[in-house]
């Protein structure tokens, strides 16, 4: 059936397709920086100029919330979701309101970053550590047990797991983590850290010097310090947690012949090397990796079972929330 579909897709791009995919509007639900995101769907259009995509931009928990609220209204609007955390999307598949895509070329990924059925994709490896502003630390922090010093006492900002999904499966893996746990989170609220919104307002706190250092996922740490601002990224010398932003269809999508499209291009060899270029690691082994980063980089992922991560995140939430407000 999917293989039909994906026919007929094709037939569109011919002018001789059914009134589904002559319909080429695509609707993305996703957590992007929106400057990436305008520049992908351009570079997107320049292979399928017949899809029109549009989308509704926020932080994973702001797209969830908005999510639900067409759910309960019976009008989900996405027919593509690209978010950061893939708990989100366990969820939305035990729900069943992702429609599978085992069709989709994920042969040469690794299997660990793809849904088992198929409900959803990886399609980037994003990890988290710690950016500092190199005009106001002249020790550079080289380890996750460093901001818990006083040197940066009153100086470390975080994205809050309420916002960011990045965040949240950052804060739930290390509270989960039995190197860390929250013993390691009261210690960084002792030594005054306070938490921002997203990444991006992470970033903004230390590039400007409101605060001299942050936990932040690496590639707006990279892609600024190659723009000249006074910034610079560490790989905690513990390791880093990671995050593959997973795209799915959505079950009630309207378009589902171009969510496929959209998918595959992710996917493809192409968009892999666009995401390099926007200073993402890309999912695709062998894919350059981005000339924003260092030339060696070992990362050694801190991680915890899933389940453990879903039967833990709305409490995470609350007791991240007594710690540093939001």
């Amino acid at each position: 059936m999917r293989k039909t579909l994906l026919a007929a897709a094709l037939c569109a791009t011919l002018g001789s397709a059914p009134a589904a995919a002559q319909n080429g509007e695509l609707m993305l639900y996703t957590s992007q920086p929106q400057d990436l995101l305008v520049q992908m769907i351009e570079v997107f259009n320049e292979t399928h100029p017949e899809i029109e995509v549009s989308f509704f931009r926020s932080g994973t928990t702001e797209v969830m919330n908005k999510l639900e609220a067409e759910f309960a209204a019976g009008d989900p609007q996405p027919d593509v979701l690209l978010v950061a955390n893939s708990l989100v999307m366990t969820g939305l598949k035990n729900d069943g309101r992702l429609l599978p895509y085992p069709e989709a070329p994920t042969e040469a990924y690794d299997s660990a970053i793809m849904d088992p059925d198929g409900a959803f994709v990886g399609t980037k490896l994003i990890t988290t550590g710690i950016v500092y502003n190199t005009e106001l630390v002249s020790e550079p922090p080289t380890s996750w047990a460093d901001l818990t010093d006083a040197r940066f006492e009153n100086q470390v900002i975080m994205p809050s797991p309420l916002y960011s999904g990045a965040a949240a499966l950052h804060v739930g893996t290390m509270t989960a983590h039995e190197s860390f746990g929250w013993d390691y989170y009261e210690a960084l609220a002792d030594n005054g850290a306070i938490a921002g919104r997203g990444n991006g307002s992470v970033l903004e706190a230390v590039a400007t010097g409101q605060n001299a250092v942050g936990i932040i996922v690496e590639f707006m740490a990279f892609n600024a310090k190659a723009e000249g601002s006074p910034v610079d990224f560490a790989f905690p010398s513990e390791g880093v947690t990671a995050i593959t932003e997973p795209a799915a269809i959505l079950s009630t999508a309207e378009n589902p012949v171009a969510a496929e499209i959209f998918i595959d291009w992710l996917l493809s060899e192409a968009g892999q090397r666009f995401s390099a270029e926007q200073g993402y690691l890309p999912a695709l082994p062998g894919a350059p990796t981005p000339s924003t980063f260092p030339d060696e980089v070992e990362l050694e992922i801190i991680a915890v079972e899933p389940g453990t991560l879903i039967a833990n995140d709305e409490e995470m939430k609350k007791s991240f929330a007594n710690l540093f407000g939001g």
